[in-house]
């Protein structure tokens, strides 16, 4: 018994050693906390700080602007001229603009039938208007799919054309640059473009067309996307809230002021001179739909965008895709603005005004300073203060101006008010993967031009057949577990036990929430929680 006992006694020589270790590791923290880590944590705090302020000031004006927008400016029928297309006896349909209709794919499986439908659909004269699928599957059944389902609409007496490459060199802009070599196209006045979860109404050219025939100073056409799939899950609803305050105010605000705004790449109409004079589409970088907006922008066209006119399409319902097009939203147009902010400066067709809204609001601080500050500030700097108690962060920095901002973005979404504090804390973790592309952007990193194509599950199909398909299973460990979330979730959650122990700011509350959001984001577990309305 003696001998069992005095082998389980830990040898004092081994927790002296241990002590020894914590002590050193103490002295070493506080020999270079005072001389570098705070002056340093100080100057990191100044900066989230100003950009925090940035966030503000952008987030009020643009509040302020779009009540003023809502309560004095007049609908687009009445700030531009707009008259329904009426026959004309003498000239009969060819009085109607010749309408392109652009539907690029990549191995749509789920959609075709939906998306080529819809674009088949559209009411407009039938000898003035192409149909275009530009189809770059490289799934031989998928491919043999589309143009079977190209080849039923032709035989119903539908101008359809299937396109396709020998290669996917430029991705969706290789794709729409190569549909526009096509002959029949010099005949065409306008080109609608719709990706392939888009489902527009069969109204949507007549309400589209008239305002680029009546204005010519006019070259784009946006419509608003409707989500189809927003009660799918939780994550669908949080990209909701996300996006509604894009369209809701974003777009309203840059159509009503300066009538600039970003395309967003679907659901608009482009009338093809002005696409062309701006250079047509350039794949330089995965935001093709941006670059073509600034470039024509800076000819001196202006854009209009209707809040009125919805289409259908379909929100990324899985982690991994939402992932990859966040990627592409955040690096492609910090990596724009890198190639593009000199042609901006030294453009002489635009107001100076103009150049600063567009260099400052809409690339630096919406592209660039509110995903970097949202990650590094509540994320890192915040907690670390936690750790260095000589460092303080001012309330109004660290509670009200976030707090006001957080409520000018719920405006959008008035139904998922109940839901604000799970948007924040998902909004902070998809914040890493932005700063994350947007450095990559800034520096031409090695993933710049990374294009994964957005994962679609035809959910707006079943939806309209009323039938329930079985739901791919959205959680595979070996594919969802993301080191950096797990990083930044022990980090947090170190913090926050550091805080409940020795701290004197009391933010281990926020900080034990924002780790387990994290920890659920690395897993991707937050695919498949749905959300009570």
């Amino acid at each position: 018994m003696d001998r069992f006992s005095s082998s389980t006694i830990i040898p004092e020589s081994f927790i002296g050693a241990k002590d020894d270790l914590t002590t050193q590791l103490a002295l070493v923290w506080n020999q270079i906390k005072a001389p570098l880590i705070v002056p340093l944590l100080r100057l990191a705090v100044f900066l989230c700080l100003i950009m925090s302020v940035m966030m503000f000031i952008e987030r009020v004006y643009m509040g302020v602007v779009i009540t003023l927008v809502k309560l004095f400016v007049r609908k687009p029928e009445k700030r531009y001229k707009w008259e329904p297309m009426k026959d004309d006896i003498e000239l009969g349909n060819s009085s109607y603009p010749m309408v392109l209709v652009q539907v690029p794919m990549y191995n749509e499986r789920e959609v075709y039938q939906l998306s080529i439908g819809a674009a088949c659909g559209l009411s407009w004269p039938s000898d003035r208007i192409i149909i275009q699928v530009l189809d770059d599957s490289t799934d031989p059944t998928v491919k043999e799919l589309v143009q079977l389902e190209c080849q039923r609409w032709a035989s119903k007496g539908v101008n359809i054309k299937y396109e396709v490459r020998d290669n996917r060199n430029g991705y969706k802009a290789g794709a729409l640059k190569e549909g526009m070599k096509r002959s029949y196209v010099k005949q065409c006045d306008c080109v609608a473009i719709f990706d392939a979860d888009f489902q527009p109404e069969p109204d949507f050219l007549w309400r589209t067309v008239p305002f680029l025939v009546h204005n010519p100073e006019l070259a784009l056409i946006q419509a608003r996307w409707k989500f189809v799939n927003a009660d799918e899950c939780l994550m669908t609803r949080m990209q909701e809230m996300s996006l509604d305050y894009h369209f809701t105010v974003e777009q309203e605000v840059g159509s009503s002021t300066y009538a600039f705004f970003g395309f967003n790449g679907t659901a608009g109409v482009w009338r093809i001179s002005a696409l062309n004079e701006a250079g047509g589409w350039k794949d330089r970088t995965t935001v093709e739909d941006m670059d073509l907006a600034v470039r024509a922008s800076l000819k001196g066209w202006k854009f209009l965008y209707l809040s009125d006119l919805k289409v259908k399409n379909e929100l990324p319902s899985t982690l991994r895709a939402y992932r990859y097009q966040q990627h592409r939203w955040s690096c492609g147009p910090a990596n724009l603005f890198r190639k593009m902010v000199l042609e901006i400066i030294n453009n002489k067709k635009v107001s100076l005004w103009k150049k600063i809204h567009v260099i400052y609001s809409f690339f630096f601080v919406r592209k660039v300073v509110a995903h970097i500050n949202t990650f590094v500030f509540y994320c890192i700097v915040l907690p670390a203060t936690v750790l260095v108690p000589e460092v303080v962060v001012p309330k109004w920095g660290a509670v009200y101006i976030p707090s006001v901002i957080t409520i000018l973005n719920a405006v959008g979404t008035p139904r998922s008010l109940h839901l604000l504090v799970f948007w924040i804390l998902f909004e902070n973790v998809m914040s890493l993967h932005r700063t994350k592309a947007t450095i990559i952007g800034l520096l031409e990193a090695s993933r710049v031009n990374e294009w994964v194509v957005t994962e679609k599950l035809g959910d707006a199909l079943k939806a309209k057949a009323g039938g329930k398909a079985p739901k791919k299973p959205r959680f595979k460990i070996g594919e969802r577990i993301h080191l950096l979330e797990l990083g930044v979730a022990f980090f947090l959650f170190f913090c926050g036990c550091y805080d409940v122990m020795f701290g004197k700011n009391h933010y281990f509350i926020f900080l034990f929430i924002q780790a387990l959001a994290f920890f659920i984001m690395a897993f991707g577990y937050v695919g498949t929680i749905v959300p009570q309305s």
